[in-house]
């Protein structure tokens, strides 16, 4: 998901109604609190997609290797 789609699930949960109070306080305390879950969930699906970019280039550099060693011989 994207940070945007998961800010927007994160926004219209707390329009449904669920959370700790009905008071301006309390709903600027959810939105916090979303927007920190959101911004976190993004940058864990950010370092997943970058951990995946490094592995697939590593394989790829591997693979580069593996063929040079075979015309080598």
């Amino acid at each position: 998901m994207t940070r945007k789609a998961l800010l927007a699930v994160a926004l219209g949960t707390l329009l449904a109604g669920v959370g700790c109070s009905h008071t301006k306080e309390g709903a600027k305390q959810d939105a916090e609190r979303a927007a920190e879950k959101t911004e976190d969930a993004a940058e864990k699906a950010g370092d997943k997609a970058e951990d995946a970019a490094d592995k697939a280039g590593d394989a790829v550099e591997k693979a580069g290797d593996k063929a040079e060693d075979a015309t080598d011989k």
